[in-house]
């Protein structure tokens, strides 16, 4: 997807990783708003005085330790004492890099907190040798139901919280477009005064206009696209490929969404909906099942910083006006 002005996010994360590591930043945001282009545009173009680790947890079905394991490393067939060498030379990694017959040893032990140990040392050393390291892990919600002597949701924040807060060797980013997450994060692993949010949100109705009238579209077609897709970058290059037949593009995709909105709630009765027939965004004091549910379903989304929810698009947001009496 192309990458389009968002000057504002990059200074606002440069800011973090120019200063001490002391707390862990969660990345949040509406589904497909552009978290996951930010962060790789902003590690493509660090300087070589960092190091970043990117942990992408989308890719594979994780079911176990193990599994997240595999994701969390790199393996490269050096000896341990050569990885310095290769870090060196390199500013990127699709995980943090270990030795294979390291890593075959720490499954051996079957000793979880080896693991833990060993992403110390590694930071530590990279921190001793002049560089920063960058631990992002994306989709990190796929690991919320995962248990080894308790959830190791919870385990792997203690130790987040080691790297940030205690000993200040490593920036962590956690992104997720899952809210909820997050709140159960913070309440049960008690991250207050020891995380940060950062949100990622829609394009605003300027940015998309200028990177519309930079695909040549015109003042009429801009706000036929506005209007159902708002400024959600995934519907805009969406529009952009069906440009020359735009209104029945919005359109189909209107009853499309419908459908699926439709399928979704299965005639039940969500009075929160009918909020949203005259608003577009609601004020919320607690999260109750039927809120979870939607939420969980990417119909709302729900912003903790804010404490309101809203449609996950301007697209779901007409649905719901047409679908709920």
């Amino acid at each position: 997807m192309e990458f389009h002005n968002r000057e504002k996010e990059i200074e606002g994360l440069m800011r973090i990783i120019k200063s001490e590591p002391t707390l862990i930043t969660f990345i949040y945001g509406p589904i497909n708003s552009g978290k996951t282009a930010l962060i790789k545009k902003v590690i493509e173009d660090l300087p070589k005085d960092y190091v970043a680790f990117y942990i992408n947890l989308r890719e594979r079905m994780i079911k176990d330790y193990r599994d997240f394991i595999q994701e969390l490393f790199e393996t490269f067939d050096v000896k341990e004492n050569l990885l310095l060498d290769l870090l060196e030379e390199t500013t990127k990694f699709m995980g943090i890099p270990i030795s294979r017959n390291l890593l075959e040893k720490i499954f051996s032990r079957d000793k979880p907190g080896d693991a833990f140990k060993y992403i110390v040392n590694l930071t530590r050393k990279l921190k001793d040798s002049g560089r920063t390291p960058i631990i992002v892990l994306d989709e990190l919600q796929k690991i919320k139901d995962i248990k080894i002597n308790g959830y190791l949701l919870y385990e792997l924040f203690n130790f987040f919280i080691s790297l940030t807060k205690e000993n200040h060797s490593a920036h962590v980013f956690a992104i997720t477009s899952d809210s909820l997450f997050i709140e159960r994060v913070f309440r049960e692993t008690k991250l207050y005064g020891r995380a940060r949010y950062f949100l990622v949100d829609d394009f605003d109705y300027k940015t998309t206009e200028e990177f519309l009238r930079k695909h040549g579209f015109s003042s009429e077609e801009i706000e036929l696209t506005w209007k159902y897709f708002g400024g959600k970058p995934v519907f805009l290059i969406e529009a952009i490929n069906n440009k020359d037949n735009i209104k029945e593009f919005c359109a189909s995709q209107l009853s499309l969404r419908k459908r699926q909105i439709k399928e979704i709630i299965k005639g039940r009765n969500f009075k929160i909906l009918k909020e949203f027939k005259g608003k577009e965004e609601v004020i919320v004091e607690e999260i109750d099942e039927e809120i979870e549910y939607l939420v969980e379903n990417n119909i709302l989304f729900f912003d903790p910083v804010r404490g309101i929810l809203k449609p996950q698009s301007r697209l779901d947001l007409l649905a719901i006006r047409e679908i709920v009496p």
